[in-house]
């Protein structure tokens, strides 16, 4: 399974495309939709050029892509392609060891999806703070996860 347009969708809107880099709210360096690093692999820094908007999609797309392979690697059981999307943006925007780590892998992987579902919300702060658009996020996140939970794909 690829993230499909769910996990695109929720990234752009969340992220917003920015063609410079900027520091995001944890204060880390950023470009395009969120991204904290390039299609080489190299750190965004403050003092790097613009991309394009072509540049920015195709990143988002990779790494969206990268996070996906991870989390298959992490995850036991067989998810709907909303709930692996949900996940997809989830990660894009915490990071894998943050996910690896959580108990909301822990309740999906002992196949309580709904438990699972009801972890999304409590991600909602930066630096110790609730941050509003985290909480939207969080729950966009939760919707698409919980859509059409009954209708497993391989």
């Amino acid at each position: 399974m690829v993230p499909s347009e769910g996990a695109f969708s929720i990234i752009r809107f969340w992220e917003t495309l920015r063609t410079y880099p900027y520091l995001c709210p944890a204060g880390v360096p950023t470009i395009g939709y969120g991204s904290t690093y390039y299609l080489d692999g190299t750190l965004v820094k403050l003092s790097d050029k613009s991309i394009t908007q072509e540049t920015a999609e195709a990143l988002m797309e990779r790494v969206a892509t990268e996070m996906g392979n991870q989390i298959y690697g992490l995850v036991d059981v067989i998810l709907t392609q909303n709930q692996f999307d949900a996940l997809v943006s989830f990660v894009y925007n915490v990071g894998i060891s943050a996910f690896a780590g959580s108990r909301l892998l822990k309740k999906i992987n002992a196949g309580l999806m709904d438990e699972a579902a009801a972890e999304f919300p409590k991600w909602n702060k930066s630096r110790g703070r609730v941050l509003r658009g985290l909480v939207k996020r969080r729950t966009m996140e939760m919707e698409l996860y919980l859509e059409n939970a009954n209708s497993m794909a391989a």
